[in-house]
């Protein structure tokens, strides 16, 4: 019995979507940072891209557990001395760019290097329900029925 290893040959990259409308955001991650990274698939081989691509869409009406909203806060420093900033969940869920909580999750869940800034390329998130990837005729995941603490009332 030899060890499967997948060559470029090998890989076939489907289009999923994701709706986000009702999820809880660490369990939405998990699910689209392994999907990512194709472990869901019987030929995974750790060292290549074999993941799929995930669209996830409503990102804006993703839920949290607890009071994460209010008391989770990212940082950042502006470089300056005493420049450091900081903004909660709930914040960035209600500015500009919502999106970037669901991808800020999905990229804590990969590991770092290389290959995992190329599987990062594979996701595409948005606030709205309108996505422009309708060409690509992506499959649609329900995430909401695969386990009943998905969703959170």
């Amino acid at each position: 019995m030899k060890t499967f290893s997948a060559t470029p040959a090998d890989v076939d990259k489907k289009w999923i979507i994701i709706d986000a409308e009702g999820v809880v955001l660490g369990r939405l991650a998990s699910i689209v940072a392994m999907r990512l990274r194709g472990k869901h698939k019987a030929t995974f081989t750790p060292s290549m891209d074999m993941g799929d691509n995930v669209i996830v869409i409503n990102a804006d009406k993703i839920q949290l557990s607890g009071k994460k909203r209010t008391d989770e806060r990212f940082y950042w420093h502006t470089g300056h001395p005493g420049g450091i900033k900081s903004r909660t969940i709930g914040q960035i869920l209600e500015g500009d760019h919502p999106e970037r909580v669901v991808t800020k999750a999905v990229q804590r869940m990969l590991p770092g290097g290389k290959l995992s800034r190329q599987q990062m390329t594979n996701l595409r998130v948005y606030a709205g329900s309108e996505h422009p990837h309708e060409a690509q005729k992506p499959e649609v995941l329900d995430v909401k029925s695969m386990n009943k603490k998905n969703t959170r009332s």
